[in-house]
């Protein structure tokens, strides 16, 4: 019916035609009958209850046409449909089109029907004008009542809307934050590698004479760093969005994959067990994945901290494989949050996981973060290693 309310309307409309065709009947067949025949009868009928097929779509326009058939139909008195129709035009208005409409309307049929009651004044008029008034004042009442609840529903559907942009919003604002986060790592790391060669090189130029295979050893450092430099260097620049937020603040020196031990150390220290496990050296890894891997841990781990709660263990395995790295955090959550990693800086609230999502994406790895079985948390980071040439 919501969906497609013309279909309501019409069964609405066939019902008050049905009605008044049956009190047609039962009145025709009585010998006192002051029914009109049916050849008026039928089509002013028709008149009466067509009109509310359309109550929806042009509710005013339906609202006066059924008010000029009402008269003919209730002077005539072919039956109840011109009173249902009018008080279902009544409660259109109120609730589609507003109350100052439907006291207009209100006031215009409340003036035809005195009209109507003082050309046929009868003792009994008094019963029926009670009950046009209750009729009429039922469906004002469930007007607003009905009006109401569609206001509030339509307010309700905006705020959410609203909610779901802002949220769309907040989203887009934290990746862009943290793609400028990794963006400033990068950039220490390419400076870091420039660095690099730019020594190797002039100890090159001195031992290039005196010492041939110190110098050659330089140049393949050089080699393998540009190589490097130039790598991450393109991540900077897939990454990068704008470079006001990336002049100011300190450079500190970026932790790498080796660092993994002190950030567990750290977390046991603030009260939650951690077990670590390596396979393969991590120490050959290019700096911008080493560094990757550390900050997922490191956001998991603060996670742990923030929301497993009291009693919570985690583990953290890093296996390096030839050509990726794999990692996986997993947490039982089980009790009550207690402190943050110490001596740390803190990542981004409440943007962890589209940090650690943003990580694996610049290398071209993947990161699924959900519930683990049995309980607890699993955050699982795959990071290709691209080798040095």
């Amino acid at each position: 019916m919501r969906a497609h309310p013309v279909v309501g309307d019409s069964l609405l409309a066939a019902l008050l035609l049905l009605l008044d065709l049956m009190l047609f009947g039962l009145d025709s067949a009585s010998p006192r009958s002051t029914l009109k025949p049916w050849y008026i009868t039928i089509p002013v009928d028709l008149a009466m209850t067509l009109p509310i097929v359309f109550r929806r779509r042009s509710p005013l326009v339906v609202a006066y046409v059924v008010l000029v058939i009402s008269i003919l139909h209730s002077t005539l008195q072919l039956g109840v449909s011109s009173l249902a129709a009018s008080a279902i035009a009544l409660y259109t208005l109120v609730v589609y089109v507003g109350r100052k409409q439907a006291s207009w309307y209100l006031a215009a049929q409340a003036g035809t029907g005195a009209v109507q009651l003082a050309l046929t004044w009868k003792p009994a008029n008094w019963v029926f004008a009670i009950i046009v008034a209750l009729t009429f004042a039922f469906s004002w009442v469930l007007g607003e009542f009905v009006g109401a609840r569609r206001a509030y529903q339509g307010e309700l559907e905006a705020r959410l809307h609203l909610l779901e942009t802002e949220r769309d919003q907040a989203g887009r604002i934290a990746v862009a934050q943290e793609r400028g986060r990794i963006a400033r790592e990068l950039h220490d790391v390419v400076a870091h590698a420039v660095s690099v060669i730019v020594v190797q090189a002039d100890g090159a130029s001195y031992a290039v004479r005196t010492n041939p295979d110190l110098a050659e050893r330089a140049v393949q450092t050089i080699s393998s760093t540009g190589r490097e430099a130039l790598a991450e260097l393109r991540r900077l620049l897939e990454v990068l969005r704008n470079n006001e937020e990336g002049e100011g603040g300190p450079r500190i020196p970026q932790p790498d994959a080796e660092s993994l031990e002190e950030l567990a150390d750290r977390v046991r220290q603030a009260g939650v067990p951690v077990a670590m496990r390596i396979e393969g050296p991590l120490a050959g890894l290019p700096a911008g994945v080493s560094l990757g891997v550390y900050r997922i841990v490191q956001e998991s781990l603060t996670n742990t901290l923030k929301h497993a709660g009291r009693g919570a263990r985690a583990e953290v395995v890093v296996v390096r494989a030839e050509d990726q790295v794999d990692v996986v955090i997993t947490d039982d959550g089980a009790g009550k949050a207690r402190a943050l990693v110490p001596a740390e800086p803190p990542l981004p609230g409440g943007n962890g996981v589209i940090g650690m999502r943003e990580r694996a994406n610049v290398y071209g790895g993947s990161l699924e973060v959900g519930p683990a079985r049995g309980g607890g948390w699993r955050v699982h980071a795959i990071l290709p290693v691209r080798l040095r040439q």
